[in-house]
């Protein structure tokens, strides 16, 4: 049976459903645990999708866009164990809160290995099941966000190795990936040609090079609108300087 057949639950799930809440899915097949589980994520701001089998909940969760998973340790047709290593052996780096009702350290052990992220015993407190979500979203979203870097209206996704200026959308080689990141992270400070040589090339700088300006030009031929004032500036004499003047 989908959980969308589920009567009790259909109004449930459409509550505060729009893209800008964070997502949870819950795999689990026991209805009424699947219904307080999702009553009590609902009501702290989330949108919960319900999948009560096993193999259901691995194609929702490859395919959708999630911020968290709580996933049952024991279904009927493919267990959490499995769904947790398939997921992290795919790539699918969604958080997962691991649900059962075996509490010995040989299991939780099991779980956390298999790929999952927390591991919660049943029977359990929906307050502290709540919060045990909020945490991994919270984490996953500041990690996330550590790998997009912003600065004015420029933007570098780490993740896919894109950038963007506005609404322009602007490729990169990956040295220059490595270049602009450098600069992104240290806004407004001046970074010499031996600091900048040796966080992207990775050895020491010869003076005799003139490598890095080489690269400094075709980012910023990549970077500024012509005409425009560039957001990496000369610091002469002393290097280069992201700064939005």
């Amino acid at each position: 049976m989908r959980s969308n057949d589920w009567p009790d639950l259909a109004g449930l799930l459409a509550v505060g459903a729009t893209h800008s809440l964070p997502r949870v899915l819950t795999i689990e097949d026991d209805e009424p645990t699947a219904g307080e589980i999702a009553r009590e994520l609902t009501a702290h701001g989330f949108t919960v999708d319900c999948a009560a089998r096993g193999e259901e909940g691995l194609r929702l969760a490859k395919d959708g866009a999630y911020d968290a998973i709580t996933l049952d340790r024991m279904l009927p047709d493919l267990d959490g164990l499995t769904i947790a290593s398939s997921l992290k052996a795919g790539g699918v780096d969604t958080p997962i809160l691991m649900i059962s009702a075996l509490d010995d350290v040989d299991e939780r052990v099991r779980g956390l290995r298999a790929g999952g992220d927390d591991y919660l015993t049943k029977p359990f407190a929906l307050a502290e099941m709540a919060a045990r979500v909020e945490v991994l979203v919270r984490r996953r979203r500041a990690e996330a966000d550590r790998l997009v870097l912003k600065y004015a209206d420029l933007e570098l996704d780490l993740v896919h190795h894109a950038a963007r200026r506005g609404a322009r959308e602007i490729r990169l080689f990956p040295k220059e990936i490595k270049l602009l990141e450098l600069f992104m992270r240290n806004p407004g400070q001046t970074l010499t040609r031996a600091m900048i040589f040796e966080r992207v090339w990775g050895y020491s700088f010869d003076p005799g090079t003139n490598l890095i300006d080489v690269h400094i030009k075709g980012l910023r031929q990549k970077l500024d609108a012509p005409g425009s004032a560039s957001l990496i500036q000369t610091v002469r004499g002393a290097g280069y300087c992201l700064r939005a003047d």
